[in-house]
């Protein structure tokens, strides 16, 4: 539609230019008439393609901002199994989750009338989208790329891998912030050396066990059995999988799928991996984006059922400054908005999974 919009005045003007012309060319030979048509055609094709504002950096603004939803999501699998709340996105900026209030009471063979009628009190919580903006690009006017996905990869990719990688690392930190003691399990194995940069010490290394507690504590708070997830970090999930038996491993692996990023499931929760995950203080106050990792922080990974948690992805904008003197080329940056959190008033079906200490 932008693009449409972009060529529709010239192309109004055009077409009114060359209006006088079609007397004439009724009565000119049918092979000036093809020609003609042709030349006229090719005009409105060039027209359509090179309109002011319908290109940026050699590539179109539609395709530019597709690329940026397209590899957002290739790079952040994990965030599909949040519920999604793109579509209830305010203004671009906002969104509510209504939280229905307690339960009416059930009453066997009632023998009391009338039955007295309870006012249900709903809760509201509601938060903003932020927003993430990646330093722009210079393209120089003899580099400009075609407008396809590969190319588009292979000029930004790293550019736009650094910046899904920070919407992913404040999604994980905004689920897992202020989360209450309940909501924690710790590690229970043997003793392992720290391995986040910034840490001393050994902590207790992952188990299949742990997962176990996990399943139990989750079950407890009322949360459905089915879509639950975890997302461990690479040494968490190494620690995890070889504490398995050979049954238990083959079990898990039945589950692996490449294309969700899925590694296997284990007692109920599909399993993912990333990088790192989280770091929380020896006080379980998970890190703030882009804070140093201390001596006595602990690594943390997040266990969670679908519809306790949410994630929208907002609006995707495009900034363009075209054929700059002073580069000699196109300026191009980028911009996204984006939020989540816990879904839940009572905080339930999400798990922090935390280091303990080991001497």
């Amino acid at each position: 539609m932008r693009r449409f919009k972009a060529f529709l005045l010239p192309l109004i003007g055009f077409l009114l230019a060359i209006m006088p012309l079609s007397t004439a060319l009724k009565e000119a030979p049918a092979a000036l008439q093809i020609v003609a048509v042709l030349g006229i055609a090719g005009a409105l094709a060039f027209s359509k393609t090179y309109a002011p504002g319908a290109y940026t950096a050699g590539v179109a603004k539609e395709v530019w901002q597709d690329y940026i939803v397209e590899r957002f999501w290739k790079d952040n699998v994990f965030l599909k199994f949040f519920r999604d709340a793109g579509k209830h996105v305010l203004v671009g900026k906002v969104v509510h989750i209504p939280n229905p209030g307690a339960k009416p009471a059930v009453v066997k063979n009632r023998s009391e009338f009338p039955a007295t009628a309870v006012r249900r009190t709903d809760t509201d919580i509601t938060y903003s989208l932020d927003e993430y903006s990646v330093d722009p690009t210079h393209v120089h006017n003899l580099d400009k790329i075609e407008p396809s996905y590969d190319a588009l990869d292979e000029a930004y990719g790293d550019q736009m891998g650094s910046l899904n990688d920070v919407v992913a690392d404040d999604m994980i930190i905004k689920v897992l912030s202020a989360i209450p003691a309940g909501n924690i399990i710790r590690t229970s194995g043997a003793a392992i050396a720290a391995y986040l940069a910034g840490q001393t010490g050994n902590r207790k290394g992952a188990v299949h066990g742990d997962v176990l507690r996990i399943r139990t504590a989750m079950s407890k708070q009322g949360v459905p059995d089915r879509d639950r997830y975890a997302l461990l970090d690479e040494d968490m999930y190494a620690q995890i999988f070889a504490s398995l038996s050979d049954t238990q491993a083959n079990a898990f692996n039945q589950f692996a799928n490449t294309e969700t990023g899925v590694l296997g499931k284990l007692y109920g929760f599909l399993i993912m991996t990333r990088a790192s995950v989280a770091a929380a203080s020896s006080a379980d106050v998970i890190r703030a984006l882009g804070a140093a990792v201390q001596a006595t922080d602990n690594a943390v990974s997040l266990f969670w059922q679908k519809d306790c948690v949410e994630f929208a992805l907002g609006e995707v904008k495009v900034f363009d400054d075209t054929d700059n003197p002073l580069y000699y080329g196109d300026l191009v940056s980028s911009a996204q908005r984006a939020g989540g959190r816990r879904r839940r008033e009572d905080n339930a079906g999400v798990i922090a999974y935390i280091q303990d200490a080991a001497a």
